[in-house]
């Protein structure tokens, strides 16, 4: 098994260099690949902040790079469950704290934002602090 750095999976989404996106589109098809949290939370930023590229299809690339028979990706069940909550509006860093820090009894925070946004899902209390 192998595991991938973040600007390996933003060539295979993006292909903004055709060759490196060919590299790891060909690496994906053919070796166990090992995905960290770390990696997919600067992804996200990544295909959000220097991209531009929308939630819903950040959401739909990142589920199919997860979705791929030989990817495996650290804590499964909670990017599960961060990519709901984030498919729910939450921005993805938070959304993984969240998932995340479901062991603890509640989530402080400053954010007035997250707080509100988070009431409604199944995830970790949220608080004001």
């Amino acid at each position: 098994m192998i595991s991938v750095d973040t600007n390996v999976l933003a060539r295979l989404i993006v292909n903004d260099d055709a060759a490196q996106g060919k590299r790891a589109a060909t690496l994906l098809r053919r070796e166990e690949v090992f995905i960290a949290k770390t990696v997919l939370l600067e992804l996200e930023w990544v295909l959000r902040g220097a991209y531009k590229i929308e939630r819903a299809t950040i959401l739909k690339a990142l589920l199919g790079v997860l979705g791929l028979p030989n990817v495996i990706a650290e804590d499964s069940a909670r990017i599960a469950a961060a990519l709901r909550d984030y498919e729910a509006g939450l921005d993805f860093a938070d959304a993984l704290h969240l998932s995340s820090s479901i062991e603890a009894n509640r989530f402080v925070t400053f954010d007035e934002k997250l707080c509100k946004r988070a009431k409604p899902l199944k995830s970790v209390e949220v608080t004001l602090l």
